[in-house]
Protein backbone atom coordinates (compact mmCIF):
# COMPACT_ATOMS: atom_id res chain seq x y z
CA UNK A 1 0.00 0.00 0.00
CA UNK A 2 1.22 3.52 -0.79
CA UNK A 3 2.57 5.17 2.34
CA UNK A 4 1.25 8.54 1.40
CA UNK A 5 -1.44 7.54 0.51
CA UNK A 6 -18.02 -34.07 14.35
CA UNK A 7 -15.08 -31.80 15.98
CA UNK A 8 -16.62 -29.19 18.26
CA UNK A 9 -14.86 -26.97 20.73
CA UNK A 10 -12.23 -29.69 21.07
CA UNK A 11 -10.79 -28.36 17.83
CA UNK A 12 -10.07 -25.13 19.73
CA UNK A 13 -9.42 -26.33 23.27
CA UNK A 14 -8.62 -29.84 24.47
CA UNK A 15 -10.27 -29.09 27.79
CA UNK A 16 -11.34 -26.13 29.86
CA UNK A 17 -7.85 -25.81 31.29
CA UNK A 18 -6.30 -25.33 27.86
CA UNK A 19 -7.42 -21.71 27.71
CA UNK A 20 -5.63 -20.95 30.95
CA UNK A 21 -2.58 -22.81 29.67
CA UNK A 22 -2.62 -20.75 26.48
CA UNK A 23 -2.64 -17.52 28.46
CA UNK A 24 0.19 -18.85 30.64
CA UNK A 25 2.21 -19.64 27.51
CA UNK A 26 1.57 -16.16 26.16
CA UNK A 27 2.63 -14.60 29.47
CA UNK A 28 5.90 -16.50 29.69
CA UNK A 29 6.82 -16.11 25.99
CA UNK A 30 8.90 -12.99 26.57
CA UNK A 31 10.90 -14.65 29.37
CA UNK A 32 13.42 -16.00 26.88
CA UNK A 33 16.86 -17.35 27.68
CA UNK A 34 19.89 -15.66 26.08
CA UNK A 35 19.96 -18.55 23.63
CA UNK A 36 16.37 -17.99 22.47
CA UNK A 37 15.76 -14.24 22.60
CA UNK A 38 13.51 -14.28 19.53
CA UNK A 39 10.86 -16.58 20.96
CA UNK A 40 9.16 -19.60 19.42
CA UNK A 41 6.42 -19.94 16.83
CA UNK A 42 4.32 -22.46 14.92
CA UNK A 43 2.42 -22.31 11.66
CA UNK A 44 0.47 -23.95 8.86
CA UNK A 45 -1.39 -26.64 10.84
CA UNK A 46 -2.21 -29.95 9.16
CA UNK A 47 -4.30 -32.81 10.56
CA UNK A 48 -1.08 -34.74 11.22
CA UNK A 49 1.52 -32.01 11.49
CA UNK A 50 2.70 -28.54 12.36
CA UNK A 51 5.64 -26.31 11.43
CA UNK A 52 7.78 -25.19 14.40
CA UNK A 53 10.20 -22.22 14.44
CA UNK A 54 12.81 -20.55 16.61
CA UNK A 55 16.16 -18.76 16.38
CA UNK A 56 19.18 -19.63 18.50
CA UNK A 57 21.97 -17.21 19.49
CA UNK A 58 24.87 -19.57 20.29
CA UNK A 59 27.43 -16.80 20.96
CA UNK A 60 27.26 -13.09 21.67
CA UNK A 61 28.74 -12.40 18.25
CA UNK A 62 26.14 -14.49 16.38
CA UNK A 63 23.66 -11.65 16.10
CA UNK A 64 21.02 -11.61 13.34
CA UNK A 65 22.48 -10.63 10.00
CA UNK A 66 26.07 -10.95 11.22
CA UNK A 67 26.85 -14.05 9.18
CA UNK A 68 29.03 -15.38 12.01
CA UNK A 69 28.70 -17.97 14.73
CA UNK A 70 29.18 -21.71 15.05
CA UNK A 71 27.04 -24.46 13.64
CA UNK A 72 24.69 -25.44 16.45
CA UNK A 73 22.58 -28.53 17.08
CA UNK A 74 19.17 -27.63 18.48
CA UNK A 75 16.94 -30.22 20.13
CA UNK A 76 13.19 -29.95 19.72
CA UNK A 77 10.35 -31.64 21.59
CA UNK A 78 6.59 -31.90 21.12
CA UNK A 79 4.43 -33.08 24.02
CA UNK A 80 0.78 -33.51 24.93
CA UNK A 81 1.28 -31.62 28.20
CA UNK A 82 2.99 -28.33 29.08
CA UNK A 83 5.32 -30.09 31.52
CA UNK A 84 6.70 -32.37 28.77
CA UNK A 85 6.00 -35.53 30.74
CA UNK A 86 4.52 -37.07 27.57
CA UNK A 87 6.86 -36.22 24.69
CA UNK A 88 5.41 -37.65 21.47
CA UNK A 89 7.88 -36.32 18.90
CA UNK A 90 11.46 -35.09 19.23
CA UNK A 91 14.58 -34.61 17.18
CA UNK A 92 17.56 -32.41 16.37
CA UNK A 93 18.11 -29.61 13.86
CA UNK A 94 21.52 -28.36 12.75
CA UNK A 95 21.57 -24.61 12.10
CA UNK A 96 24.26 -22.04 11.43
CA UNK A 97 25.08 -18.62 9.95
CA UNK A 98 24.08 -19.72 6.44
CA UNK A 99 20.44 -19.61 7.63
CA UNK A 100 20.96 -16.90 10.27
CA UNK A 101 20.77 -19.54 13.01
CA UNK A 102 17.04 -20.01 12.50
CA UNK A 103 15.34 -23.36 13.04
CA UNK A 104 12.30 -24.67 11.15
CA UNK A 105 11.00 -28.18 11.76
CA UNK A 106 8.06 -29.70 9.90
CA UNK A 107 6.74 -32.17 12.47
CA UNK A 108 4.50 -34.99 11.23
CA UNK A 109 2.83 -38.02 12.81
CA UNK A 110 0.61 -35.99 15.14
CA UNK A 111 -3.09 -36.45 15.89
CA UNK A 112 -5.74 -34.19 14.33
CA UNK A 113 -7.55 -31.47 16.29
CA UNK A 114 -5.14 -31.80 19.20
CA UNK A 115 -3.34 -29.28 21.37
CA UNK A 116 0.42 -29.77 21.73
CA UNK A 117 3.23 -28.00 23.54
CA UNK A 118 6.72 -27.62 22.11
CA UNK A 119 10.14 -26.26 23.00
CA UNK A 120 13.74 -26.08 21.78
CA UNK A 121 16.96 -26.74 23.65
CA UNK A 122 20.72 -26.38 23.41
CA UNK A 123 23.07 -28.03 25.92
CA UNK A 124 20.32 -28.40 28.50
CA UNK A 125 19.00 -24.84 28.19
CA UNK A 126 15.40 -24.65 26.97
CA UNK A 127 13.43 -22.01 25.14
CA UNK A 128 10.11 -20.75 26.34
CA UNK A 129 7.23 -23.16 25.76
CA UNK A 130 4.94 -22.77 22.79
CA UNK A 131 1.40 -24.07 22.41
CA UNK A 132 0.00 -25.14 19.07
CA UNK A 133 -2.96 -27.01 17.56
CA UNK A 134 -3.24 -29.38 14.65
CA UNK A 135 -6.06 -29.03 12.12
CA UNK A 136 -9.08 -31.33 12.21
CA UNK A 137 -9.19 -34.32 9.89
CA UNK A 138 -10.26 -33.34 6.39
CA UNK A 139 -13.56 -35.21 6.73
CA UNK A 140 -14.32 -34.10 10.30
CA UNK A 141 -17.60 -32.33 11.03
CA UNK A 142 -16.39 -29.16 12.72
CA UNK A 143 -18.91 -27.06 14.63
CA UNK A 144 -16.77 -23.97 15.23
CA UNK A 145 -13.62 -22.33 13.87
CA UNK A 146 -12.32 -19.10 15.36
CA UNK A 147 -9.41 -17.23 13.74
CA UNK A 148 -7.62 -14.04 14.69
CA UNK A 149 -7.11 -11.86 11.59
CA UNK A 150 -4.41 -9.17 11.41
CA UNK A 151 -2.29 -7.14 9.00
CA UNK A 152 0.04 -4.14 8.69
CA UNK A 153 2.22 -4.16 11.79
CA UNK A 154 4.53 -1.13 11.58
CA UNK A 155 7.19 -1.07 14.33
CA UNK A 156 7.73 2.69 14.29
CA UNK A 157 4.01 3.55 14.39
CA UNK A 158 3.17 1.98 17.74
CA UNK A 159 3.01 -1.12 19.87
CA UNK A 160 1.64 -4.50 18.86
CA UNK A 161 -1.00 -4.64 21.59
CA UNK A 162 -3.51 -6.40 19.28
CA UNK A 163 -1.18 -9.42 19.35
CA UNK A 164 -1.24 -9.41 23.15
CA UNK A 165 -5.02 -9.11 23.26
CA UNK A 166 -5.47 -11.98 20.81
CA UNK A 167 -3.01 -14.14 22.76
CA UNK A 168 -4.94 -13.57 25.97
CA UNK A 169 -8.22 -14.82 24.53
CA UNK A 170 -7.36 -18.52 24.67
CA UNK A 171 -10.14 -19.44 22.22
CA UNK A 172 -8.45 -19.15 18.82
CA UNK A 173 -7.49 -22.07 16.62
CA UNK A 174 -5.06 -19.99 14.54
CA UNK A 175 -4.07 -16.47 13.53
CA UNK A 176 -4.15 -15.36 9.90
CA UNK A 177 -1.68 -12.59 9.01
CA UNK A 178 -2.53 -11.02 5.64
CA UNK A 179 0.74 -9.24 4.96
CA UNK A 180 2.96 -6.29 5.82
CA UNK A 181 4.28 -8.19 8.84
CA UNK A 182 7.15 -5.71 8.73
CA UNK A 183 8.04 -2.50 6.86
CA UNK A 184 11.17 -1.81 4.85
CA UNK A 185 11.54 1.95 5.37
CA UNK A 186 14.39 3.83 6.97
CA UNK A 187 13.65 5.16 10.43
CA UNK A 188 11.24 8.07 10.05
CA UNK A 189 10.03 6.89 6.66
CA UNK A 190 6.62 5.73 7.88
CA UNK A 191 5.66 6.79 11.38
CA UNK A 192 2.66 7.37 13.63
CA UNK A 193 1.37 10.53 12.01
CA UNK A 194 4.89 11.96 12.02
CA UNK A 195 6.01 10.51 15.37
CA UNK A 196 8.52 7.68 15.69
CA UNK A 197 7.13 5.66 18.59
CA UNK A 198 10.11 3.26 18.63
CA UNK A 199 13.03 3.22 16.26
CA UNK A 200 13.46 0.53 13.63
CA UNK A 201 16.72 -1.34 13.15
CA UNK A 202 18.69 -1.01 11.02
CA UNK A 203 17.92 2.70 10.85
CA UNK A 204 18.48 2.82 7.08
CA UNK A 205 16.10 1.35 4.50
CA UNK A 206 16.55 -2.40 4.29
CA UNK A 207 17.89 -3.69 0.97
CA UNK A 208 20.45 -6.43 1.62
CA UNK A 209 20.02 -9.90 3.10
CA UNK A 210 21.66 -8.76 6.33
CA UNK A 211 19.27 -5.77 6.47
CA UNK A 212 16.16 -7.92 6.13
CA UNK A 213 17.45 -10.40 8.69
CA UNK A 214 18.06 -7.64 11.23
CA UNK A 215 14.60 -6.12 10.70
CA UNK A 216 12.90 -9.53 11.01
CA UNK A 217 14.86 -10.17 14.19
CA UNK A 218 13.76 -6.88 15.72
CA UNK A 219 10.09 -7.68 15.08
CA UNK A 220 10.59 -11.07 16.72
CA UNK A 221 11.78 -9.36 19.93
CA UNK A 222 8.42 -7.64 20.42
CA UNK A 223 6.88 -9.22 23.55
CA UNK A 224 3.34 -9.13 22.19
CA UNK A 225 4.40 -10.74 18.91
CA UNK A 226 6.25 -13.39 20.90
CA UNK A 227 3.17 -14.01 23.03
CA UNK A 228 0.84 -14.57 20.09
CA UNK A 229 3.35 -16.65 18.15
CA UNK A 230 3.75 -18.87 21.22
CA UNK A 231 0.01 -19.19 21.88
CA UNK A 232 -1.40 -20.45 18.53
CA UNK A 233 -0.21 -21.38 15.04
CA UNK A 234 -0.07 -18.64 12.41
CA UNK A 235 -1.11 -18.86 8.76
CA UNK A 236 0.62 -16.03 6.92
CA UNK A 237 1.25 -14.49 3.54
CA UNK A 238 3.23 -11.50 2.37
CA UNK A 239 2.18 -8.23 0.78
CA UNK A 240 4.50 -5.51 -0.54
CA UNK A 241 6.40 -4.17 2.47
CA UNK A 242 8.10 -7.48 3.14
CA UNK A 243 10.14 -6.36 0.10
CA UNK A 244 9.31 -2.75 -0.91
CA UNK A 245 6.27 -0.49 -1.18
CA UNK A 246 3.89 -1.05 -4.11
CA UNK A 247 5.85 -4.04 -5.33
CA UNK A 248 5.02 -5.73 -8.63
CA UNK A 249 6.74 -8.58 -10.47
CA UNK A 250 9.47 -6.39 -11.97
CA UNK A 251 9.97 -3.56 -9.50
CA UNK A 252 8.47 -1.39 -6.78
CA UNK A 253 7.62 2.24 -6.10
CA UNK A 254 10.16 2.20 -3.27
CA UNK A 255 13.06 0.75 -5.23
CA UNK A 256 15.53 2.77 -7.29
CA UNK A 257 17.90 0.53 -9.30
CA UNK A 258 20.31 3.42 -9.71
CA UNK A 259 20.96 3.64 -5.98
CA UNK A 260 19.68 0.33 -4.61
CA UNK A 261 20.87 -2.11 -7.24
CA UNK A 262 19.07 -5.00 -8.87
CA UNK A 263 15.44 -5.41 -7.85
CA UNK A 264 15.69 -9.17 -8.44
CA UNK A 265 18.58 -9.33 -5.97
CA UNK A 266 16.57 -7.35 -3.42
CA UNK A 267 13.60 -9.69 -3.80
CA UNK A 268 15.86 -12.73 -3.41
CA UNK A 269 17.32 -11.29 -0.21
CA UNK A 270 13.92 -10.40 1.22
CA UNK A 271 12.43 -13.78 0.36
CA UNK A 272 15.38 -15.66 1.86
CA UNK A 273 15.10 -13.76 5.13
CA UNK A 274 11.34 -14.29 5.15
CA UNK A 275 11.73 -18.04 4.62
CA UNK A 276 14.27 -18.17 7.46
CA UNK A 277 12.38 -16.05 9.98
CA UNK A 278 8.69 -16.88 9.43
CA UNK A 279 6.77 -20.04 10.45
CA UNK A 280 5.47 -20.74 6.95
CA UNK A 281 5.69 -23.62 4.50
CA UNK A 282 6.94 -22.50 1.11
CA UNK A 283 6.79 -24.68 -1.98
CA UNK A 284 10.00 -26.06 -3.47
CA UNK A 285 9.97 -23.24 -6.02
CA UNK A 286 9.41 -20.67 -3.26
CA UNK A 287 5.76 -19.83 -3.88
CA UNK A 288 3.66 -19.04 -0.82
CA UNK A 289 0.09 -19.48 -2.07
CA UNK A 290 -1.36 -22.59 -0.45
CA UNK A 291 -4.40 -24.05 1.32
CA UNK A 292 -5.16 -25.00 4.91
CA UNK A 293 -8.28 -27.06 5.59
CA UNK A 294 -10.35 -27.26 8.76
CA UNK A 295 -12.43 -30.39 8.32
CA UNK A 296 -15.65 -30.12 6.37
CA UNK A 297 -16.28 -26.64 7.75
CA UNK A 298 -13.73 -24.41 6.00
CA UNK A 299 -10.85 -24.32 3.57
CA UNK A 300 -8.52 -21.32 3.60
CA UNK A 301 -6.74 -20.32 0.37
CA UNK A 302 -3.85 -17.93 1.04
CA UNK A 303 -2.90 -15.68 -1.89
CA UNK A 304 0.26 -13.92 -3.07
CA UNK A 305 -0.74 -10.72 -4.85
CA UNK A 306 2.75 -9.25 -5.31
CA UNK A 307 5.09 -11.76 -6.93
CA UNK A 308 3.28 -12.17 -10.25
CA UNK A 309 1.34 -8.96 -10.77
CA UNK A 310 1.70 -6.55 -13.67
CA UNK A 311 2.92 -3.06 -12.92
CA UNK A 312 0.27 -0.74 -11.53
CA UNK A 313 -1.53 1.34 -14.14
CA UNK A 314 -4.34 3.87 -14.40
CA UNK A 315 -7.09 4.99 -16.73
CA UNK A 316 -8.31 2.49 -19.31
CA UNK A 317 -5.28 0.26 -18.74
CA UNK A 318 -6.91 -1.18 -15.64
CA UNK A 319 -9.30 -3.07 -17.92
CA UNK A 320 -6.55 -4.63 -20.05
CA UNK A 321 -7.02 -8.44 -19.94
CA UNK A 322 -3.28 -8.90 -20.44
CA UNK A 323 -2.62 -7.39 -17.03
CA UNK A 324 -2.87 -9.54 -13.90
CA UNK A 325 -2.72 -9.29 -10.13
CA UNK A 326 -2.50 -13.03 -9.47
CA UNK A 327 -0.53 -14.39 -12.40
CA UNK A 328 -1.95 -17.13 -14.63
CA UNK A 329 -0.81 -20.12 -12.57
CA UNK A 330 -2.13 -18.78 -9.28
CA UNK A 331 -5.43 -17.75 -10.85
CA UNK A 332 -5.91 -21.26 -12.24
CA UNK A 333 -5.01 -22.74 -8.85
CA UNK A 334 -7.47 -20.43 -7.11
CA UNK A 335 -10.36 -21.00 -9.50
CA UNK A 336 -9.95 -24.75 -9.59
CA UNK A 337 -9.57 -25.02 -5.85
CA UNK A 338 -12.65 -22.94 -5.05
CA UNK A 339 -14.80 -24.83 -7.53
CA UNK A 340 -13.60 -28.24 -6.35
CA UNK A 341 -13.68 -27.57 -2.62
CA UNK A 342 -15.94 -29.79 -0.54
CA UNK A 343 -15.74 -27.48 2.49
CA UNK A 344 -18.83 -25.53 3.52
CA UNK A 345 -16.95 -22.22 3.59
CA UNK A 346 -14.35 -21.19 1.06
CA UNK A 347 -12.22 -18.53 2.76
CA UNK A 348 -9.67 -16.57 0.75
CA UNK A 349 -6.72 -14.92 2.52
CA UNK A 350 -6.54 -11.86 0.29
CA UNK A 351 -3.76 -9.30 0.93
CA UNK A 352 -5.35 -6.50 -1.15
CA UNK A 353 -8.98 -5.40 -1.22
CA UNK A 354 -11.07 -7.00 -3.98
CA UNK A 355 -14.29 -4.99 -3.59
CA UNK A 356 -14.79 -2.06 -5.97
CA UNK A 357 -14.29 1.43 -4.52
CA UNK A 358 -15.66 4.37 -6.49
CA UNK A 359 -14.61 7.64 -4.87
CA UNK A 360 -15.29 9.91 -7.80
CA UNK A 361 -17.92 11.82 -5.83
CA UNK A 362 -15.61 12.75 -2.97
CA UNK A 363 -15.23 16.51 -2.41
CA UNK A 364 -11.77 17.95 -3.03
CA UNK A 365 -11.00 18.40 0.69
CA UNK A 366 -11.48 14.67 1.28
CA UNK A 367 -10.09 13.33 -1.99
CA UNK A 368 -6.54 14.15 -0.90
CA UNK A 369 -6.32 12.16 2.36
CA UNK A 370 -8.60 9.35 1.21
CA UNK A 371 -6.71 9.22 -2.06
CA UNK A 372 -3.46 8.80 -0.14
CA UNK A 373 -4.94 5.90 1.78
CA UNK A 374 -6.44 4.19 -1.25
CA UNK A 375 -3.57 4.87 -3.64
CA UNK A 376 -5.69 7.01 -5.99
CA UNK A 377 -3.79 9.24 -8.43
CA UNK A 378 -3.94 12.93 -7.62
CA UNK A 379 -5.98 13.65 -10.76
CA UNK A 380 -8.94 11.99 -9.06
CA UNK A 381 -9.40 8.74 -10.95
CA UNK A 382 -11.94 6.63 -9.08
CA UNK A 383 -9.60 3.63 -9.08
CA UNK A 384 -7.39 2.06 -6.42
CA UNK A 385 -4.80 0.83 -8.85
CA UNK A 386 -2.65 -1.04 -6.33
CA UNK A 387 -5.50 -3.40 -5.46
CA UNK A 388 -7.97 -5.45 -7.49
CA UNK A 389 -9.51 -2.20 -8.80
CA UNK A 390 -6.38 -1.85 -10.91
CA UNK A 391 -6.84 -5.34 -12.39
CA UNK A 392 -10.48 -5.51 -13.44
CA UNK A 393 -10.02 -8.40 -15.86
CA UNK A 394 -8.72 -10.68 -13.10
CA UNK A 395 -11.57 -9.77 -10.78
CA UNK A 396 -14.14 -10.31 -13.53
CA UNK A 397 -12.55 -13.65 -14.44
CA UNK A 398 -12.71 -14.87 -10.85
CA UNK A 399 -16.26 -13.66 -10.23
CA UNK A 400 -17.51 -15.13 -13.51
CA UNK A 401 -15.88 -18.46 -12.65
CA UNK A 402 -17.54 -18.57 -9.22
CA UNK A 403 -20.92 -17.82 -10.74
CA UNK A 404 -20.55 -20.26 -13.64
CA UNK A 405 -19.64 -23.05 -11.24
CA UNK A 406 -22.23 -22.10 -8.62
CA UNK A 407 -19.56 -21.68 -5.96
CA UNK A 408 -21.31 -20.43 -2.86
CA UNK A 409 -20.19 -19.42 0.63
CA UNK A 410 -16.99 -17.68 -0.43
CA UNK A 411 -15.53 -15.18 2.03
CA UNK A 412 -12.53 -12.95 1.36
CA UNK A 413 -10.57 -11.79 4.41
CA UNK A 414 -8.38 -8.82 3.57
CA UNK A 415 -5.71 -6.51 4.97
CA UNK A 416 -3.47 -3.79 3.45
CA UNK A 417 -5.78 -0.79 3.53
CA UNK A 418 -5.32 -0.05 7.28
CA UNK A 419 -9.07 0.37 7.83
CA UNK A 420 -12.19 -1.70 8.53
CA UNK A 421 -14.74 -2.67 5.86
CA UNK A 422 -17.64 -5.07 5.33
CA UNK A 423 -18.25 -5.50 1.58
CA UNK A 424 -20.32 -7.51 -0.84
CA UNK A 425 -18.39 -8.51 -3.95
CA UNK A 426 -19.98 -7.18 -7.13
CA UNK A 427 -18.76 -6.22 -10.60
CA UNK A 428 -20.28 -3.88 -13.16
CA UNK A 429 -22.17 -6.85 -14.61
CA UNK A 430 -23.36 -8.17 -11.21
CA UNK A 431 -24.29 -4.97 -9.39
CA UNK A 432 -27.48 -6.32 -7.85
CA UNK A 433 -26.30 -9.87 -7.28
CA UNK A 434 -23.19 -10.19 -5.09
CA UNK A 435 -21.06 -13.29 -5.58
CA UNK A 436 -19.15 -13.33 -2.27
CA UNK A 437 -18.45 -11.14 0.75
CA UNK A 438 -15.32 -9.47 2.04
CA UNK A 439 -14.20 -8.61 5.55
CA UNK A 440 -11.31 -6.10 5.71
CA UNK A 441 -9.39 -5.75 8.97
CA UNK A 442 -7.60 -2.59 10.14
CA UNK A 443 -3.88 -2.16 10.64
CA UNK A 444 -2.13 -3.18 13.82
CA UNK A 445 -0.39 0.21 13.87
CA UNK A 446 0.03 1.68 10.35
CA UNK A 447 -1.44 5.11 9.61
CA UNK A 448 -4.98 5.52 8.30
CA UNK A 449 -7.27 8.45 7.38
CA UNK A 450 -7.18 10.55 10.55
CA UNK A 451 -3.44 9.93 10.86
CA UNK A 452 -2.80 11.15 7.31
CA UNK A 453 -4.93 14.25 7.88
CA UNK A 454 -3.43 14.91 11.31
CA UNK A 455 -6.65 15.18 13.29
CA UNK A 456 -8.06 13.14 16.21
CA UNK A 457 -10.15 10.06 15.35
CA UNK A 458 -13.81 10.67 14.68
CA UNK A 459 -13.56 13.99 12.84
CA UNK A 460 -12.80 13.20 9.19
CA UNK A 461 -13.10 9.41 9.10
CA UNK A 462 -16.88 9.14 9.66
CA UNK A 463 -17.59 11.77 7.01
CA UNK A 464 -15.31 10.08 4.49
CA UNK A 465 -16.82 6.67 5.27
CA UNK A 466 -20.38 7.92 4.75
CA UNK A 467 -19.48 9.44 1.38
CA UNK A 468 -17.67 6.28 0.26
CA UNK A 469 -20.69 4.19 1.27
CA UNK A 470 -23.08 6.48 -0.58
CA UNK A 471 -21.10 5.96 -3.79
CA UNK A 472 -20.70 2.22 -3.18
CA UNK A 473 -23.89 0.48 -2.04
CA UNK A 474 -22.05 -2.84 -1.83
CA UNK A 475 -19.94 -1.37 0.99
CA UNK A 476 -22.13 -2.08 4.00
CA UNK A 477 -19.80 -0.61 6.58
CA UNK A 478 -16.49 1.24 6.63
CA UNK A 479 -14.52 2.69 9.54
CA UNK A 480 -11.43 4.63 8.55
CA UNK A 481 -9.81 5.70 11.83
CA UNK A 482 -9.35 2.66 14.07
CA UNK A 483 -6.38 0.33 14.53
CA UNK A 484 -6.78 -3.21 15.78
CA UNK A 485 -7.74 -6.67 14.60
CA UNK A 486 -10.56 -8.97 13.60
CA UNK A 487 -11.87 -12.29 14.88
CA UNK A 488 -13.50 -14.53 12.29
CA UNK A 489 -16.01 -17.02 13.67
CA UNK A 490 -17.03 -19.76 11.26
CA UNK A 491 -19.99 -22.07 11.91
CA UNK A 492 -21.81 -24.41 9.54
CA UNK A 493 -24.66 -21.94 9.05
CA UNK A 494 -22.82 -18.59 9.11
CA UNK A 495 -19.51 -16.77 8.97
CA UNK A 496 -19.04 -13.66 11.13
CA UNK A 497 -16.32 -11.07 11.58
CA UNK A 498 -15.98 -9.11 14.81
CA UNK A 499 -13.84 -5.97 14.59
CA UNK A 500 -11.87 -4.76 17.61
CA UNK A 501 -10.18 -1.37 17.79
CA UNK A 502 -7.54 -0.41 20.33
CA UNK A 503 -7.82 2.72 22.41
CA UNK A 504 -4.31 4.03 21.65
CA UNK A 505 -1.71 2.38 19.41
CA UNK A 506 1.12 4.33 21.12
CA UNK A 507 0.29 2.77 24.50
CA UNK A 508 1.74 -0.74 24.98
CA UNK A 509 -0.87 -1.47 27.66
CA UNK A 510 -3.90 -0.28 25.68
CA UNK A 511 -7.22 -2.11 25.66
CA UNK A 512 -9.58 -2.87 22.78
CA UNK A 513 -13.31 -2.54 22.19
CA UNK A 514 -15.48 -4.51 19.80
CA UNK A 515 -16.81 -1.89 17.39
CA UNK A 516 -18.80 -3.91 14.84
CA UNK A 517 -19.94 -7.37 13.74
CA UNK A 518 -21.14 -8.49 10.32
CA UNK A 519 -22.02 -11.97 9.17
CA UNK A 520 -23.06 -13.84 6.06
CA UNK A 521 -25.42 -16.78 6.26
CA UNK A 522 -24.99 -20.04 4.40
CA UNK A 523 -26.21 -20.07 0.82
CA UNK A 524 -26.35 -16.29 0.31
CA UNK A 525 -23.83 -13.52 -0.36
CA UNK A 526 -25.56 -10.77 1.57
CA UNK A 527 -24.16 -9.22 4.72
CA UNK A 528 -26.21 -8.62 7.84
CA UNK A 529 -25.12 -6.70 10.93
CA UNK A 530 -24.68 -8.48 14.23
Amino acid sequence: MTVDAAVTRRALLIAGGAAAAAVAVATQASAATPLFVHGVASGDPLPDGILLWTRVTPTAQATPGSGVGPATTVTWQVATDPGFAAVVRSGEFLTGPERDHTVKVDVRGLQPATTYWYRFGVAGQWSGTGRTLTAPADDAAVALLRLGVVSCSNWEAGYFAPYRLLAQRGDLQAVVHLGDYLYEYASGGFTAGGTVVRQAQPTHEIVSLADYRIRHAQYKTDPDAQALHAAVPWIITWDDHEVANDMWAGGAENHDPATEGSFAARVAAARQAYAEWMPVRLADDGHIYRRVRFGKLAELSMLDLRSYRSQQASGGAVDDPARTITGDDQMSWLKQGLAASTAQWKIVGNPDMIARVDVGTLPAWLLGPVGKLLGIPSNGYAINTDQWDGYNADRDELVNHLRANNVRDTVFITGDIHTSWANELTTLSTLNSPTAVEFVVPSITSDNVNDFVGVPPGLVGPIAASIVRAANPHVKWAELDGHGYGVLEVRPDSCRMDWYHVRERKDPNTTATKVKSYKVNKGVSRLVAG
